[in-house]
């Protein structure tokens, strides 16, 4: 599978240049990582979602801040709605005048609903792993974000993920898997903190808009990305399916159901 990598000037919303790549041939998909993350982080986590799928033509790209974009100090530039815009302008770069599938993670999959319900007629399907807190669940997700970004001040990322490190809490998470710190520099992570904790998913109302097939991958145990806001997800979108892994076999298997979604959303 080829994977081209070049400089990109023009999608970012505000001239941002975001590091990318692109990779496969067939449906347009565009994939999008967590908070604090990357592509090559995604990889190390094994939270790669189209990873080794055939019949895809998919672009992955660092949000502003992360991985090997470039970023700011404002928190508002690391807004849902901000990274939203942030990827219908990669969207218009790279797949003009296509519906393409959405794959993303937490905060990646945040990003999707939002640009969803901005521009639905731009989406064929969306794929959206561990979705973050959300409405009454986000209040106490965001003081520990505002908390997170005074300590990052304070200590610098890299002491600061290895003070706060713990055990994983869902059983689907693999216990063996690399430690690593966030892939943000220690200038940007902070804002990219506080701009999680000023976000939250459009409303309830607005999300029950959005009439794309989609496929929600959760686990359980995890305050992060709780179960319960999956499973309204799931009640509020017309053409939504569940799946939840309970152990790390079941999550190893989430890019063999995400390659089948988008080729059954794509025929």
């Amino acid at each position: 599978m080829t994977t081209t990598r070049r400089p990109h000037t023009r999608a970012g919303g505000n001239g941002t240049a975001l590091a990318h790549d692109l990779r496969g041939h067939g449906h347009p998909v565009v994939q999008l990582h967590g908070l604090s993350s990357s592509r090559r982080r995604d990889e190390v986590f094994g939270l790669d979602l189209t990873a080794d799928r055939d019949g895809l033509r998919v672009l992955r790209y660092d949000a502003r801040g992360h991985g090997g974009s470039p970023g700011s100090v404002d928190p508002t530039d690391y807004t849902w709605p901000q990274l939203s815009r942030d990827l219908l302008a990669m969207l218009d770069e790279f797949f003009p005048g296509q519906r393409v599938h959405g794959v993303g993670q937490s905060m990646g999959a945040a990003t999707l609903i939002t640009a969803a319900v901005a521009e639905p007629d731009r989406f064929a399907s969306l794929t959206l792993g561990i979705p973050p807190t959300a409405w009454e669940w986000r209040r106490e997700q965001a003081a520990l974000y505002d908390l997170a970004a005074r300590q990052v001040e304070r200590w610098g990322g890299a002491r600061w993920a290895e003070k706060t490190r713990q055990p994983p809490t869902s059983p689907a998470i693999d216990p063996g898997r690399p430690f690593t710190v966030p892939d943000v520099a220690d200038e940007h992570l902070p804002a990219a903190f506080r701009g999680a904790a000023l976000s939250d998913l459009p409303s309830r109302a607005e999300v029950a808009q959005v009439a794309v097939p989609v496929l929600l991958l959760a686990w359980t145990d995890d305050a992060s990305h709780p179960l319960e806001v999956a499973e309204e997800l799931q009640a509020l979108l017309p053409d939504a399916r569940l799946e939840v892994a309970r152990t790390p076999s079941e999550v190893a298997l989430w890019p063999r159901i995400v390659g089948e979604f988008v080729h059954d959303a794509g025929a």
